[in-house]
């Protein structure tokens, strides 16, 4: 049996590394300037923990930023939790990295998106490009640098 290096998994904990690496600076000392960041996630893995009825809003996925106003981020080796205000109404959300989706900076152009087996098909015919949600609380997303990795997997 030949031995491989397996290249797609090792960028996608490089990545999900940076990710830790940048909230962790975050937690720590803040947002530096114009910095903020829109986290995309998948709300059915089960370990995200996240309000019901934000739940039955964003059955399959959901998009935070973390910009003005956010409290207790708090960063570990699997993921991070922070609460965020919704309406007017604080609520606290556990976020593990392997159900990051995508991580963008606007504010310098930078983004990853990491994909699933499932997204395989549906990558190559928006390649680049991150889709916008018609959720009417979603932020608007900007163009950036996104890198996908799963393309390198077998």
């Amino acid at each position: 049996m030949a031995r491989s290096i397996d290249y797609g998994n090792l960028m996608h904990r490089a990545m999900r590394g940076l990710i830790q690496s940048v909230l962790t600076d975050v937690s720590e000392h803040g947002l530096p300037g114009a910095h903020h960041f829109f986290i995309t996630f998948d709300t059915n893995h089960p370990d995200v923990a996240i309000a019901d009825w934000l739940r039955q809003r964003y059955p399959t996925e959901m998009t935070v930023v973390i910009q003005h106003w956010f409290e207790n981020l708090v960063v570990t080796d699997e993921g991070f939790t922070v609460t965020l205000n919704f309406g007017n109404q604080p609520e606290p959300l556990v976020i593990p990295f392997d159900s990051v989706r995508t991580f963008v900076d606007p504010s310098v152009e930078f983004g990853l998106r990491f994909e699933t087996h499932e997204d395989d098909e549906e990558a190559e015919d928006d390649e680049g490009d991150l889709e916008e949600d018609d959720g009417d609380d979603e932020p608007p997303r900007h163009d950036a640098q996104v890198v996908s990795l799963d393309k390198f997997r077998k």
